[in-house]
């Protein structure tokens, strides 16, 4: 086991993975910018290390300054968390050059996958279903109109380096195909660096279903059943549930041994999330994979009683897994909502500032990850996230009254929340019964506005 890891992060994924080390006896290290002097992630590890002024680009993605912090710390391992650093094959190849241990995948694999139209290349090679697109990038407009012509309007052009919802346009009609894709590309080039893109067929309101795996260094694979993500505004997941409403023990079955096969092709190890999207009939496509741990990995771990994070820093040890697929059980249900410093009334604008009063709820099958406290500064430069609130019962009903009190006695004064519009979320009669689609939040989102201007 490693003596000492450096986490390339902030906010609860970097506290997160702090109480991960201190339960494996493993020393840690924090890097935080100047504005995250006070986070508490900078004041709970073991050492904490400055390297960089609120910017993204002169802090938490500077690789250079990273790579130091962890060499000059005496660190043998960096966990990049989510986000930032998370998916950058340069990042992993500096880490190994420098003789540091990436916890996570190889960078060829995160090369293999990060480009989305090769990765679905890959896919289809391997036999798993993948939606119909572009072999690849788009070379041409008339490449796009002729694949466009071909599989039918409605498509989605589609970041090759994509991810987060960005570079994404939806096409409904042949003249709106050109300028769509130079959004696309313009997004692409300011968010990735790589304005390639490529397009698919869309499909109208599927179900967004991701399945959660685990791979060590000696051929073991694990899938941990999966987590329904179709709740979701603008290509953004608002809350999560494990496991999905809509797939049965069977399809479970099929799809997990896809995501497998999918992982397998690409020699990957360390924990992967292999994304799907499900029709109403049930056939189900190869998205994309996320190279990394999910921001909705707590509800997987409450349901399976596996914790994700640990098991990330035994395989990047060179341990084996300690589980193997016939002891996976999926216990109950859980639910995950973000809680985040915005405005639902006025298009979740961010809503920096102090937190003057917090109080958090308890109880069992309750958990929050959090890295915020009373006093502490929401800063603009971040993402708003508050909390990620968890609530873990013994079937989906169970946990959906748990989620209703626990957001009922959330309580964060001295910036704006969503707590009350998540609450909002999880009393409609569509989510109580299962029955939405990965479209259906922006539908109600529009019909939400029209009620209120009537108002």
């Amino acid at each position: 086991m490693f003596r000492k890891i450096l986490i390339a992060n902030r906010g609860e994924i970097a506290v997160r993975i702090i109480r991960a080390c201190r339960e494996l006896g493993v020393r840690c290290v924090a890097v935080y910018s100047t504005a995250d002097r006070n986070s508490l992630h900078a004041q709970i590890a073991d050492e904490a290390v400055c390297i960089g002024p609120p910017a993204t680009k002169d802090s938490y993605l500077n690789m250079n300054a990273i790579i130091q912090a962890a060499i000059n710390t005496g660190s043998q391992a960096i966990h990049p968390g989510f986000g930032f650093l998370s998916e950058n094959a340069e990042f992993a190849k500096l880490c190994e050059e420098n003789g540091l241990i990436f916890i996570g995948p190889s960078y060829k694999s995160i090369e293999m996958l990060g480009d989305k139209a090769a990765a679905k290349e890959t896919m289809k090679a391997a036999g798993v279903p993948v939606i119909p697109g572009t072999e690849g990038a788009v070379k041409s407009l008339d490449e796009a109109r002729k694949f466009a012509d071909r599989a039918g309007y409605p498509v989605l052009v589609k970041a090759s380096a994509g991810g987060g919802g960005r570079g994404i346009r939806r096409v409904d009609r042949a003249e709106e195909l050109e300028s769509q894709i130079t959004a696309a590309q313009q997004e692409a080039k300011s968010f990735f660096g790589d304005d390639s893109v490529y397009i698919e067929k869309l499909l109208v309101n599927p179900h967004h279903v991701e399945i959660q795996i685990i791979a060590d260094r000696f051929g073991n694979y694990v899938y941990l059943g999966e987590r329904d993500c179709s709740m979701q505004r603008r290509n953004q997941k608002v809350l999560e549930e494990c496991p999905s409403p809509v797939v049965s023990g069977e399809l479970r079955k099929k799809m997990g041994q896809a995501a497998v096969t999918a992982a397998r092709e690409c020699g990957y190890y360390n924990a992967g999330t292999i994304e799907f999207l499900v029709d109403d009939d049930r056939n189900f496509y190869f998205m994309e994979m996320n190279t990394r741990i999910q921001v909705e990995h707590p509800i997987t771990e409450e349901v399976t009683g596996f914790d994700l994070v640990k098991a990330q820093i035994k395989v990047a040890a060179g341990m084996e897994l300690e589980i193997k697929q016939e002891d996976v059980r999926l216990n109950g249900h859980a639910i995950e909502c973000r809680i985040n410093a915005e405005n639902p009334e006025l298009d979740f604008r961010p809503s920096p500032g102090t937190i003057e009063s917090l109080y958090t709820p308890g109880g069992p099958g309750i958990r929050i990850d959090s890295a915020v406290y009373q006093g502490y500064t929401i800063t603009p430069y971040y993402d708003s996230m508050i909390s990620k609130l968890i609530a873990h019962g013994a079937d989906r009903n169970e946990a959906i009254m748990k989620m209703r009190w626990a957001l009922s006695e959330f309580i964060v004064e001295g910036v704006d929340t969503n707590i009350d519009f998540q609450l909002e979320l999880i009393k409609l009669p569509e989510f109580k019964s299962g029955s939405y689609d990965n479209g259906f939040l922006n539908r109600y989102m529009e019909a939400r506005k029209k009620t209120h201007k009537k108002k």
